[in-house]
């Protein structure tokens, strides 16, 4: 088969042998670790509302407010192509690209629990300094600070909970944060929606309630358990092993436990885990994990919807309120598309949703551009009709992206890297990604209005592209054990030429490769 996409079950060490239930303690840290998605969720929402709101943009851009007041004198692409307000919104990811590689330290040194708290910290201070920004300086600083919350929230939360999850429901457990990404997404906007009534502070207290999820977060992680794999990695195997038999509610561990203990060895034996994601034998996650699904996830078109949703119902001629009110039905999409992907990720596959939302995305867009070459021109308003249409098109879009690049985009980078390279992988995994939020941030609204509606047919194009990349690439991970998902590599139609030729080379730092052949 081309794409190589099934997992040839009887290649497993031990997946066989595994048990487990759900139990309230398992449940409680999953909960409370998610908690994580959250916080990306809600400055997602709320940033992009906070923007299009006439008390902020008449305080700290007044340049915008006034040309947003020029309908007719220029292109409506145009109204909010501003860099200073487009750095507003990507500082803080250039700020969590560079602080998820202290949360690698941390995560790693420390675990996943020490990361989600700090990230927690940061992102309640963050929040507090744009609450009560007097000036474009403090929004910036306020930005920084929240980004490095995120940075070390995306670096250890998906880890975490696809390092808690059994095998057989990985998927739906991992899929918690991208679920709480999008309610948070969808609570910014119903917030957005009422704070934007209230003149002239109404701004100040939706940047504000970015407090509570960051409250609620650390909170709850205080009580938090470390995963077992990382208790493991730090050499506390008793700890390790007590921490394993309660979240699996059994003591009948011995097999899961033993792939613990492997990949601990293995890990123990990588002293530049960052040097070692280049090795040849790494290709496969380098290539597949840390660069191409969190690229391809930004470049899907997605996060320039959600970041500028509310400015771009505006730009299509709908009015303020009702811009903020499009946008709640499109966040509403998002979270429904996160239910179904949990519920049958792990019956259908990772590969199934990523390529049956990818056409459903790529008709999305190229209606959406269509319709506005066709019906959308200088200094015009869209018929009621016509706006009607566009909502829908962009919300079977993020229904499709909800349910595939969204969540899947988190999933597979945290469960197919080995456990020696799992936290340097996760940190270039969010590096890349919020890379590529930042510059699409910075860089969309000027791409709007110089590409106009082009700029819908260039998403359309590049998600064709990453479709392709997952059929040929990726192979079907659903229900394979975290420690063993490496072997699938050896037996997928073009990775294993790389992985299979390492082993008979006898990589100095392929502890598993001696170890499982």
């Amino acid at each position: 088969m081309a794409g190589g996409g099934f997992t040839d079950v009887g290649t497993l060490k031990r997946a066989h042998l595994y048990e487990y239930r759900i139990t309230g303690y398992f449940i409680y840290a999953c909960v409370v670790a998610a908690l994580g998605g959250s916080l990306f969720g809600y400055d997602l929402g709320v940033s992009g509302g906070v923007t299009s709101m006439d008390d902020f943009l008449k305080e700290f851009f007044p340049k915008v407010y006034r040309r947003k007041q020029e309908h007719l004198n220029e292109t409506d692409y145009c109204k909010y192509d501003n860099q200073v307000l487009t750095l507003f919104t990507s500082s803080l990811y250039f700020a969590g690209l560079v602080s998820t590689f202290g949360a690698s330290y941390v995560t790693r040194k420390w675990g996943r629990r020490g990361s989600i708290m700090v990230g927690a910290t940061s992102f309640f201070l963050g929040a507090v300094l744009n609450a009560s920004a007097v000036n474009i300086a403090m929004l910036i600083i306020g930005r920084i600070l929240l980004g490095g919350g995120i940075g070390f929230g995306n670096q250890a939360v998906p880890l975490y909970l696809s390092e808690m999850a059994p095998a057989k429901i990985r998927g739906a457990v991992n899929q918690l944060f991208q679920l709480t990404t999008c309610l948070g997404i969808l609570i910014a906007n119903f917030i957005n929606y009422g704070t934007e009534r209230i003149h002239p502070w109404g701004w100040r207290l939706s940047l504000g309630l970015a407090t509570v999820p960051a409250t609620l977060m650390f909170i709850g992680g205080v009580f938090l358990p470390e995963t077992p794999n990382s208790l493991v990695e730090q050499g506390k195997l008793e700890e390790g092993r007590r921490v394993l038999e309660k979240v699996r509610g059994t003591s009948k561990v011995d097999a899961e436990f033993a792939d613990l203990i492997d990949a601990s060895n293995a890990a123990r034996s990588v002293k530049h885990p960052f040097r070692n994601l280049l090795e040849r034998k790494n290709r496969p996650q380098l290539v597949i994990g840390a660069l191409g699904i969190p690229a391809f996830q930004q470049l899907t078109g997605m996060n320039s919807i959600l970041f500028y949703a509310p400015v771009i119902f505006q730009s299509l001629g709908f009015g303020s309120a009702a811009s903020l009110y499009s946008s709640i039905f499109t966040s509403g999409a998002l979270v429904v598309g996160a239910l179904i992907s949990m519920s049958l990720v792990d019956k259908f596959g990772r590969r199934a949703f990523f390529l049956e939302a990818g056409t459903e995305m790529i008709c999305c867009m190229v209606a959406v551009a269509i319709t506005l070459a066709l019906k959308f021109g200088q200094g015009q308003t869209l018929s009621k009709g016509i706006g009607i249409f566009l909502v829908i098109m962009i919300c079977l879009f993020v229904l499709a992206y909800g349910r595939s690049w969204g969540p899947l985009g988190w999933l597979v980078p945290s469960e197919i890297f080995p456990l020696e390279t799992r936290s340097a992988g996760q940190s270039v995994v969010v590096c890349v990604n919020l890379l590529f939020t930042a510059l699409i941030a910075q860089c969309f609204l000027a791409s709007l209005c110089h590409l106009r509606y082009g700029i819908f047919l260039l998403f359309g194009g590049l998600i064709i592209i990453m479709s392709s990349f997952i059929f040929f690439l990726l192979p079907e991970t659903k229900q394979v054990p975290i420690e063993e998902v490496y072997l699938l590599w050896q037996t997928h139609w073009f990775w294993k030429k790389y992985v299979v030729e390492s082993e008979k080379a006898g990589d100095s730092d392929g502890g598993r490769s001696t170890m499982h052949v």
